[in-house]
């Protein structure tokens, strides 16, 4: 039978570490501050956007949106960011995806000073992470290690495959699990024959956004699935890139979506903003 490796507990767990964290900062005069810098309109995005200051906010951590509108120009985006990481009040600088067409999301983001780069955008801070110095790690790439740790699911040793390889996901959880020990294969939607490096791995990460990517014959019985897929469904529902219901009853644990890694991804990025505040 599968395992279900729910993030919800996890995340209500980080949660409150992260609340008695503010409540001591704030008492002591930093009251933690988040800024997410926003260029579209996009209601998805806006919707995100409110549940991260939702989050934030139940949690004692002051959140601001900087709202700069689909039309804002590299140059405005840019000048916004080198301003929140210049502002001592400020403690995590979020760049919200989707941009307006001429912005190249790296450059931007290679504006935040990494010591505030609580989601591991700038470049910088991916180095950082390669070459095994502090840095924040994309937080959705640090959740699943959280879950992995929380199901105490061992790493050390262990056959890893990461499907996906972009710089959110993809890379830094390969170099998450490489500091853990794991011996890691990266692969992608491009792979030929994705069933002959997954069907023996213990551990299989998927980041690649392609709804049903992986499905039961891609798995063994002793194989645990993380799917970091998000995708929207037409009528606004979620699904992952794991083929859920051919893979349960096939593999040993599997993330759903929603309520897997995207809950963790959350709190996580709070979790950031007070390590940012408490330094």
């Amino acid at each position: 039978m599968t395992r279900v490796l729910s993030g919800s507990a996890v995340a209500k767990e980080i949660r409150a570490g992260v609340t008695a964290a503010a409540e001591r900062l704030s008492a002591e005069g930093r009251e933690p501050h988040l800024a997410v810098v926003v260029a579209t309109a996009d209601e998805s995005t806006a919707a995100y956007v409110r549940s991260i200051g939702g989050a934030a906010r139940k949690c004692g951590i002051r959140c601001s949106v900087v709202d700069l509108g689909p039309d804002a120009t590299s140059i405005r985006i840019r000048s916004e960011l080198e301003a929140l990481s210049a502002d001592p009040a400020v403690h995590g600088i979020i760049l919200q995806t989707p941009l307006p067409p001429s912005a190249d999301f790296d450059t931007l983001a290679s504006a935040i000073d990494p010591a505030k780069d609580v989601d591991g955008a700038n470049p910088l801070s991916l180095g950082l992470l390669a070459a095994r110095l502090p840095a924040f790690a994309p937080a959705t790439a640090e959740a699943v290690m959280v879950l992995l740790d929380h199901y105490e699911v061992p790493l050390s040793g262990a056959n890893a495959v990461v499907v996906g390889r972009s710089t959110v996901v993809g890379k830094p959880a390969a170099l998450l699990l490489l500091n853990r020990d794991a011996t890691v294969s990266v692969c992608h939607r491009r792979t030929t024959d994705l069933a002959a490096h997954t069907l023996n791995a213990d551990v299989v990460v998927v980041a690649a956004g392609q709804p049903g990517l992986l499905t039961g014959k891609h798995v063994g019985a002793n194989t645990v699935v993380v799917d970091v897929g998000t995708n929207v469904e037409a009528d606004g529902s979620l699904i992952g890139d794991v083929d859920f219901a051919s893979v349960d009853g096939v593999a040993a644990a599997l993330t759903p979506v929603p309520g897997g890694v995207g809950p963790v991804t959350t709190a996580l990025l709070l979790q950031h903003t007070i390590t940012s505040a408490s330094r």
